[in-house]
């Protein structure tokens, strides 16, 4: 996601957003970023696999089955993935070149923001804050970075 945003000064800054696929690592979390291997997940998503097979297969041939069982489990089966989608961190980057007279010099501000809701309404906050006062909030998620 990008949007060019014209600052209250004159400036024109980019908001950028990207979705970061491993949260990003802090100082507070250096000690506990061992991560384990896969084979635990993939050991039960196949053991979830056969249990569906098996419950297919032993159905009785006149077994009438209701339309909201099967959508049901499928809700059930998707719940964590897309709870795991729509929950990614996403890096906000907000930045300017300066102005063209160069009595305002280049700036970056970078955040992290939870939720691809979140980051929707996160970057509309950024670009309305620099429309009004040439920055993005000191509050907010987003820190200027050297």
């Amino acid at each position: 996601m990008n949007r060019l945003v014209q600052g209250d000064d004159g400036r024109e800054w980019v908001v950028r957003a990207q979705m970061e696929w491993r949260p990003p690592a802090t100082a507070d979390d250096f000690e506990h970023d061992v991560a384990g291997s896969y084979a635990p997940g993939i050991a039960m998503l196949c053991v979830a696999v056969v249990l569906a097979v098996v419950l297919l297969i032993w159905m009785p041939d006149g077994l009438v089955v209701p339309t909201w069982v099967p959508l049901s489990l499928l809700l059930l089966a998707l719940f964590f993935p897309l709870r795991w989608i729509l929950r990614r961190p996403w890096t906000v980057v907000a930045e300017t070149d300066g102005d063209p007279a160069g009595d305002r010099p280049s700036e970056r501000w970078v955040g992290t923001v939870r939720g691809l809701f979140a980051v929707r309404g996160e970057m509309n906050k950024v670009a309305k804050t620099i429309q009004r006062h040439a920055l993005p909030d000191f509050e907010g998620p987003l820190h200027p970075v050297e």
